[in-house]
């Protein structure tokens, strides 16, 4: 019989692996300042250089007041799953604002884009199915395509030739269906997908298309709204709400038929509670807001564009980034983090991002650039890596 102390040895081991290799992650809590960029981290005021509220919208005052009047009308839940009495009416509307702003014939909401990607993709595909999908795609992609017990293969990073390699070997392997699965800007290199080239594959081998657009909505495409606007080609597009909406929660854009599909046989959907009042409040300022904001998307991408030319030219590697998602790629878990700490003594929170989250070898510092960053605060951050360059 195993000794009942040594059950829970495999927590010890894994722990102690990861803190070995320098890879070990830990919470850290803090409280922000809502007129700014900087928060209160371990007592020290620093810039928050790490954050996915591209828009500031969080702290927008119009997004914090109609989440309050419908905190204060609808109350602070929703009570339900949605096919259980979950609907509010706020839900419906909101539904079929973001299905119009940005240009799908329906859109359904969910609780998070995790919860979508691990439960949408389970509900379209099955052990009879292929999916074929991007690398260096989210792990909540990996983990749908494995959830649906499909043939689960991934082409090189943005190598449609490799993909176009996988869907002519498929061809004649008698799956029921195909689904290429991308993502429009990639979390961590803030590189972009080539869209065209898989609206071609995927008409060229009748191959399914599906789309997770949460890092360029809000912030690229016509107005902000996305890089999966206008583009009927894609069955099946993501937008989430945690980054430039400045909130929580998820939506899945399609056809009227794939939506009540769903609604029978998205497991995420059919069996949680719907998001609370206070969040569509939120949402449905946001989606007001978002095609409003071309003036401050220009100013972004101008603080972007000087923050990554000067990493250059210091000599920092910024990798294929085409987004407000800057990754300054060091190489080893120890140097990246040994920069980390650097940084905050210089002010600067900007998170170490190392395996597995990123392949071996690549860990980085991954800087995101928002609204809320001042021309101050972009120098600080230009001084630190200066600094860093010249110890």
């Amino acid at each position: 019989m195993n000794d009942s102390s040594d059950k829970l040895s495999f927590v010890t081991s894994a722990l102690q692996e990861r803190r070995v290799n320098d890879r070990l992650r830990s919470l850290r809590s803090f409280e922000p300042n809502l007129e700014s960029a900087s928060v209160l981290l371990d007592g020290r005021v620093l810039i928050n250089f790490c954050s996915n509220d591209y828009l500031g919208l969080s702290t927008h005052q119009d997004v914090i007041l109609r989440s309050t009047n419908y905190l204060n009308k609808y109350g602070a839940g929703s009570g339900a799953s949605r096919l259980v009495s979950g609907t509010l009416s706020i839900h419906e509307q909101l539904e079929e604002k973001l299905a119009q702003t940005f240009g799908y014939e329906s859109a359904l909401l969910l609780n998070s884009g995790f919860q979508a990607n691990t439960s949408v993709l389970p509900a379209v595909a099955d052990r009879n199915s292929l999916i074929l999908i991007d690398k260096k795609a989210h792990n909540s992609l990996i983990q749908g395509a494995i959830l649906s017990r499909a043939t689960l293969k991934r082409f090189n990073h943005n190598d449609t030739k490799h993909l176009e390699k996988l869907l002519e070997e498929s061809a004649t392997k008698g799956y029921n269906r195909t689904w290429i699965v991308s993502e429009t800007v990639f979390s961590m290199d803030g590189d972009r997908s080539n869209l065209n080239e898989l609206f071609h594959l995927s008409k060229k081998y009748n191959s399914l298309l599906y789309i997770d657009d949460a890092h360029a909505l809000g912030v690229l495409g016509e107005k902000g709204k996305g890089l999966n606007y206008g583009h009927t080609e894609i069955d099946l597009g993501i937008g989430t709400f945690g980054k430039a909406f400045g909130s929580f929660g998820a939506f899945v854009g399609c056809s009227k038929e794939m939506k009540e599909y769903l609604i029978n046989f998205c497991s995420g959907f059919v069996y949680s509670t719907s998001l609370p009042p206070s969040v569509i409040g939120a949402l449905d300022a946001a989606v007001d807001l978002i095609p409003k904001m071309e003036d401050e998307r220009a100013l972004l991408f101008d603080n972007l564009r000087r923050v990554k030319e000067q990493l250059q030219q210091l000599g920092y590697d910024t990798g294929n980034s085409a987004s407000q998602i800057i990754p300054v790629i060091i190489g080893s878990e120890e140097e990246t983090l040994e920069l980390a700490k650097f940084l905050e003594k210089w002010g600067i929170w900007a998170s170490a991002i190392r395996p597995p989250t990123v392949e071996a070898g690549t860990s980085r510092i991954r800087i995101t650039i928002t609204l809320k960053h001042s021309q101050e605060d972009i120098n600080q951050l230009l001084e630190a890596f200066a600094a860093w360059k010249n110890k």
